[in-house]
């Protein structure tokens, strides 16, 4: 019998760092003292770590050198300008704002073109964007396709804008958009790709309707990657030049380099208009830092220039979406519902059919991840109704999907952690109907999944 081989890992590893057993008496008491939110648990309270890929990489040795090369001068840090020659060669855009990270581009740009009565669309808005633009009195839609909607549907671009819905609607709303923003790859929406032909799609309806259009680029190279192996006029292009010629039909772009920047800090607002680009250097001015180091050491710049050239290495993309693979497939042969098909960074429990007993305003997604942590001391994070079913006026409106996100850090774990978390989650799935519900005993107005404190029903 022929064996199946072992993955391996694309890179040696050169520093180790410890992780601590707990036991589940002491989990229990963990979970009660932090309200039932992994997010107020102490990092080494937590065995497996997948509450999120942003800033949880570990660092390759030519970025720690250059780490040792960073310039810290106050103005026209040399570092900055490193950085800034790498981006412009990836995405083609002109002005270059680096930020201390994604939310921090966010917040400057809808500072800028946000306000009340006007909207933004996306496919899908992640926390932090959704949050930045209703923080600025704007109003933040979804026009996610059909398809992408379906945890069980498989389709090779579930992250697609729905362009039939975002067109009909532009018809009637187009003057109070200051802008669209298109998520590569769909967080949101189960860590799915985003098609070259839509992407170029958005770029068209947003040209003809003269609205600025923006990538949220946390992701690009995994997104770019999906487009080599999905579209097959792609499939003999470089990364780079795929992920260049995605920047191509968008006016500029968000980006946290705490996911595809393989840094642990640090971000960028990339932009075509000159005028837009003064008055967001502005802003950046008051609230970051000076325009050549944005909140950030010179260290950090050096890191995401290096990063932003080993995120695109075909051998990484390759490991980085075999281990997604990996994990999927054996939780799917265990039936356990999942995202469907595996995206990039992430594994997505279905919660709307692992706690089918569980309604959506108790919170499915949150009783699944506290039952993992509990059981086995792995810490991920609902994306549901705990973190999307509060609009601003506070009603409750349950999302479309109920999702558990097992969010891999780049570089970090192992096949044998990986196995790990397998076993865990069949293990919790056998007993998946001894889960409880939550209610929320406080909650702060935004981005409430970050410190609300429940309690089981």
């Amino acid at each position: 019998m022929i064996m199946a081989r072992p993955i391996i890992e694309p890179f040696k590893i050169k520093v180790v760092e410890p992780i601590k057993f707990t036991s589940i008496n002491e989990r229990e008491t963990i979970l009660t003292e932090a309200g039932y939110n992994l997010f107020q648990i102490k990092s080494e309270q937590v065995l497996i770590d997948l509450l999120t890929d942003s800033g949880t990489s570990a660092m390759s040795a030519d970025q720690w050198a250059g780490i040792m090369q960073g310039d810290e001068a106050y103005a026209g840090s040399r570092s900055f300008y490193r950085l800034e020659e790498r981006i412009k060669h990836l995405t083609g855009y002109r002005y270059i704002i680096p930020t201390h990270q994604g939310r921090a581009a966010e917040k400057i740009l809808f500072s800028v073109l946000g306000g009340k009565g006007k909207s933004i669309p996306n496919n899908s808005h992640f926390d932090t964007t959704r949050a930045n633009i209703e923080y600025s009195g704007a109003e933040a839609l979804d026009f996610l396709g059909e398809v992408g909607k379906d945890p069980s549907a498989h389709h090779p671009f579930k992250g697609n804008m729905d362009i039939a819905a975002l067109s009909q609607w532009l018809d009637q709303n187009a003057q109070n958009v200051p802008c669209c923003m298109l998520t590569i790859t769909n967080n949101s929406g189960g860590g799915q790709p985003v098609s070259m032909e839509n992407i170029r799609a958005v770029s068209q309806l947003c040209r003809s309707k003269n609205i600025p259009f923006f990538l949220d680029a946390c992701r690009f190279a995994e997104n770019a990657y999906f487009i080599k192996l999905r579209e097959p006029e792609y499939a003999n292009r470089s990364v780079e030049s795929i992920a260049q010629e995605m920047f191509s039909y968008a006016d500029g772009c968000t980006m946290s380099a705490k996911k595809d920047g393989l840094v642990n800090i640090g971000g960028f607002l990339a932009l075509n208009d000159e005028r837009l680009a003064a008055s967001c250097r502005n802003v950046l001015i008051i609230t970051e830092g000076f325009s050549t180091y944005g909140g950030l050491a010179g260290r950090d710049l050096e890191a995401i220039a290096q990063g932003l050239k080993e995120v695109v290495e075909e051998d990484y993309l390759h490991y980085r979406l075999i281990v997604t693979r990996y994990v999927h497939e054996k939780l799917t042969e265990q039936g356990i519902p999942l995202m469907n098909p595996p995206g990039g960074h992430a594994i997505y429990i279905d919660a709307k059919r692992f706690c089918d007993h569980i309604p959506p305003e108790r919170f499915p997604g949150q009783a699944v991840a506290c039952g993992l942590y509990l059981q086995d001391g792995i810490r991920t994070v609902e994306i549901g109704s705990l973190m999307f079913g509060k609009t601003p006026n506070g009603d409750f409106v349950p999302p479309p999907m109920e999702l558990v996100r097992l969010a891999m850090p780049r570089r970090v774990y192992t096949q044998s952690h990986m196995d790990y978390v397998i076993e865990s989650v069949i293990d919790l799935y056998q007993k998946r109907h001894s889960l409880r519900g939550f209610v929320i005993e406080s909650e702060p107005p935004f981005l409430r999944h970050f410190t609300a404190r429940l309690k089981p029903e």
